[in-house]
């Protein structure tokens, strides 16, 4: 069995997957962090020194890889990567999706006071933050919601999230 978790920047897809993983006994694989394991890289760096298409080529290459394995996981995958050559459709063929939906408020207030350990939005004024999430959710949502469940997690703790995520997985 994968379990992979989908969803925007800080919609709590690393803590949710780490919960799981801890309740289920299976491994727990974030695919940023397997990607700088890969490349010997931070993600930051690769996206600087080697640009997003190689960023983006990479990740697709470790994606497919990590499904491929026949060991259970659950994964948690960068914002975007469900967005990108194919991706979204090897996730839905191979492992149960999660769409860990989060509102525009929601995303604001948890990223407002670290945007600087977040690179998309590093560079982003902070009265234009709201507009640039909106506009990037609404571009990503095809993608989102294409997932086998989705669950809003505004206003949710990371247990309560994690207990709809079990019972949903039965």
């Amino acid at each position: 069995m994968k379990i992979v978790f989908i969803g925007y920047m800080a919609s709590g897809k690393t803590a949710i997957a780490k919960e799981v993983s801890r309740h289920l006994g299976i491994d727990l694989i974030d695919l940023d962090a397997y990607i700088e394991r890969k490349e010997n890289n931070m993600v930051s760096e690769i996206f600087k020194n080697k640009g997003e298409i190689y960023f983006r080529r990479k990740e697709t290459q470790y994606l497919r890889e990590i499904l491929d394995q026949e060991k259970p996981c659950v994964l948690s995958l960068g914002g975007g990567a469900p967005c990108f050559s194919g991706n979204m459709e090897a996730v839905l063929a191979n492992a149960t999706s999660f769409y860990l939906r989060a509102t525009v408020p929601t995303i604001y207030e948890r990223i407002i006071h670290e945007k600087s350990k977040r690179p998309l939005v590093s560079e982003v004024q902070d009265d234009a933050l709201k507009e640039f999430i909106g506009k990037h959710l609404f571009e990503r949502a095809f993608f989102y919601e294409q997932s086998k469940h989705t669950i809003s997690v505004d206003r949710k703790t990371i247990k309560e999230v994690t207990k709809d995520v079990l019972a949903l997985l039965g």
